[in-house]
């Protein structure tokens, strides 16, 4: 994945000013800052669930959410959007599951819908997934049935149903009571391990430091710093990563 210049704006506040950010296949990248920052406004942005001003993301080279002429960019339709963001996974911090529908439905509905797979091979993989996940037994409960920590790992399996290049995982703890973060970040632990490449946005710091190859300091829509963990989290070169850790350890 390849972000290029990103900005963005809402009203006269920018949020995104010039993200420049490569992620590897198989990297994990945790994304770090204050509140404000832009950490969430990045992973819509690379996911095209809003708007660039200016700026490209690219995902195994190919241009999202827009086609280029020249040097022009033109916005594609809303159906070649979805078809691409069918292969980027997103993690929301609120689970965003649909109540109406049970785990396993909420796992098939995209590879069905939005990739046209077969019925049978999706619900094996579902049920696959949400075994891998750990709730294999829960695939006919609603989410209402479902603790926070249990509706967040649908989620998961949910993002890795559509066999994504990339999975962007937005602050996937922060609704979770704090007895039920360690059996999410165990999760993303295995999918680490899996050779996805993941994008998290975590307050998580010992976790980032432990799950991370690559750890990026966001602050006023910028990229600060980044690099391995043991450089950026114990040997930060700039005074804001460092009077960040500072109030966040």
């Amino acid at each position: 994945m390849e972000v290029r210049g990103v900005h963005k704006t809402f009203g006269t506040h920018e949020v995104l000013r010039g993200v420049d950010l490569t992620v590897r296949p198989g990297e994990v990248v945790t994304v770090i800052g204050p509140s404000g920052s832009g950490k969430s406004t990045l992973l819509r942005v690379i996911n095209h669930l809003e708007d660039l001003d200016a700026g490209t993301v690219r995902i195994d080279g190919e241009l999202i959410g827009y086609r280029i002429r020249g040097d022009v960019l033109y916005p594609l339709r809303d159906s070649e959007v979805r078809k691409q963001r069918a292969r980027i996974g997103f993690v929301f911090q609120q689970f965003n599951l649909f109540p109406h529908l049970t785990a396993l439905q909420n796992v098939t509905l995209a590879p069905l819908t939005a990739q046209r797979r077969d019925r049978a091979e999706v619900e094996r993989e579902a049920r696959e997934l949400l075994t891998r996940v750990g709730i294999g037994e829960l695939a006919d409960a609603y989410p209402r049935r479902l603790s926070g920590g249990q509706q967040q790992r649908v989620a998961i399996a949910r993002a890795l149903a559509l066999r994504p290049r990339v999975i962007l995982f937005d602050e996937p703890t922060s609704a979770l009571d704090p007895e039920l973060v360690g059996e999410v970040l165990d999760v993303i632990r295995d999918l680490a391990d899996g050779g996805t490449a993941l994008v998290i946005v975590t307050h998580e710091i010992g976790f980032a430091r432990e799950i991370a190859d690559t750890v990026v300091f966001i602050d006023a829509g910028a990229i600060v710093e980044q690099g391995p963990p043991t450089e950026v989290l114990d040997h930060p070169s700039h005074s804001r990563t460092r009077a960040f850790l500072a109030r966040v350890r």
